[in-house]
């Protein structure tokens, strides 16, 4: 099995390392910015389709593969569009440097002792009020004409504010951090069936508010000086100032264990750090391993660390053929330079020599890997390069008509300077020129002709020519 793991990560590269780490630190952001919104839960159902999706493609199920597809991006457009308001607020909220790093700033703590007691005085006097403490996700679409107050909370300011003969009464006061950000605010209404019939008006407006998002509603009721508060759209009764102190601590995430909440807080992030890592890798495996292909590539060889003396004089082949195996999308792009095969001649000795290629004779970019070698044995001969002077001879072909003879035939150069393999070389005694044919001539004159450079070995010697002239002189037979 460790096996079968080291293999999957092999020929992992710098780039690809880079790749999932910006793509994990990309997603873990798009949580920190937002997280306990109903934007993040979307995101993740999303992502949870796209990989029931993959698995889809990979079993074959292409309707099933086609229509999750479609879903997932609906979703992406459903997205823009419905949560369009929690995107835009938190946009807003953030300066550049937020969204490269850091989590959301705490906003200010509100003074949840100052409105506990002014909400308990309201009740003593039976004052009808009605007050709203938003959670992460946006008020804009749920509420409406409200009047902006930027008031510092105060138990007097929530007192008039709530006084009868004060104009915005009746609305609802939006509480946000330690101001009264609103007030006059129409909340939309509950049409529940069970609530009980001595709730009124503001009793279903608050619980209407607590279904449609995560804010915390307090009620104030008028004739009877009962405290209810609204959230998830439950609603209970708070009967002493105390608990209703500790349900806006709640509310707000505000606890005595503060440095119990820290260390829950940061084993979430670091959860969800973890999370997003696993992800995006999951998502690079799928696509850079998931679909492999095979790809033939001939590659010329590379003869290297031969002896300064030594010539390669033949060998069985120049290139071989290699079976490349890798994902589609790295074999696309794959550059001829990028794959080399060498071949050490360190230890070649005078003759023929074999040589076995293997994996440790090539080199690849990572994430490719070798199916086939064609072929693997290779038959290197090499030898020391010797000078030799040698003659020239014609090598004639046919004869010439009955009544004609070569009386004298000169090639220039009569020597030629030839280089090669000591062992070929010194076995030779002169170089012919290619064939020529006696039946083509008719009469005295010149010619050229190549010389015959058998075996390729074989080679001219810097500054001499490969063709020669021949002069040659014909006569007619005597009778």
């Amino acid at each position: 099995m460790m096996k079968n793991i080291l293999e999957l990560f092999s020929g992992i590269r710098w780039q690809d390392i880079l790749d999932i780490g910006l793509n994990s630190y990309i997603l873990f952001r798009l949580y920190a910015l937002f997280r306990g919104t109903h934007v993040l839960r979307v995101i993740i159902w999303l992502a949870l389709l796209w990989f029931v999706q993959r698995i889809s493609v990979s079993l074959g199920l292409i309707v099933t593969s086609w229509a999750i597809q479609g879903i997932t991006a609906m979703g992406a457009l459903i997205i823009i569009v419905v949560f369009r308001n929690e995107i835009r607020n938190v946009l807003q909220a953030r300066r550049f440097k937020s969204f490269l790093w850091g989590f959301s700033s705490k906003s200010p703590v509100t003074p949840v002792e100052i409105v506990a007691e002014s909400i308990a005085e309201l009740a003593r006097r039976h004052i009808g009020a009605l007050l709203v403490f938003p959670g992460k996700e946006s008020l804009h679409d749920a509420v409406q004409n409200g009047i902006s107050w930027r008031g510092q909370i105060s138990k007097e300011m929530i007192l008039s504010i709530f006084w009868p003969d004060n104009p915005v009464h009746d609305g609802a006061a939006v509480i946000q951090g330690q101001q009264v950000a609103e007030v006059g605010v129409i909340l939309p209404l509950s049409y529940r069936k069970d609530l009980p019939s001595y709730y009124g008006t503001r009793h279903r407006a608050a619980l209407g508010l607590a279904e449609n998002t995560d804010a915390l509603v307090v009620v104030v009721s008028e004739e009877r000086g009962h405290v209810v508060v609204a959230k998830k759209g439950r609603m209970r009764m708070v009967n002493r100032q105390e608990e209703l102190v500790e349900i806006l601590r709640m509310h707000q995430g505000i606890s005595d264990d503060a440095e119990e909440r820290r260390k829950r807080e940061n084993f979430r992030i670091g959860l969800a750090a973890f999370v997003c890592l696993i992800f995006i890798t999951g998502v690079w495996f799928s696509f850079t391993r998931g679909q492999d292909v095979l790809v033939p590539m001939e590659v010329p060889i590379e003869f290297v660390n031969r002896a300064s003396k030594m010539e390669i004089i033949d060998s069985s082949t120049s290139t071989v053929q290699l079976h490349l195996s890798g994902s589609a999308s790295l074999m696309k792009s794959i550059r001829p330079e990028q794959i080399r095969v060498r071949l050490d001649l360190g230890s070649a000795g005078v003759g023929e020599n074999r040589f076995t290629l293997s994996r440790e004779n090539i080199t690849l970019p990572p994430g490719i890997g070798i199916k086939t070698i064609k072929p693997q044995d290779i038959q290197v001969q090499v030898d020391v390069p010797l000078k030799k002077t040698l003659p020239v001879q014609v090598d004639w072909e046919g004869r010439l008509p009955d009544q004609l003879i070569m009386v004298k035939a000169t090639p220039f150069p009569r020597n030629i300077e030839v280089v090669g393999p000591s062992q070929v070389v010194e076995s030779l005694s002169a170089i012919y020129t290619k064939k020529v044919m006696l039946p083509d001539l008719q009469g005295s004159g010149t010619l050229e002709a190549d010389l015959d450079l058998e075996p390729s070995s074989l080679k001219i010697a810097p500054g001499a020519s490969r063709r020669v002239q021949i002069a040659y002189t014909i006569k007619e037979r005597e009778n």
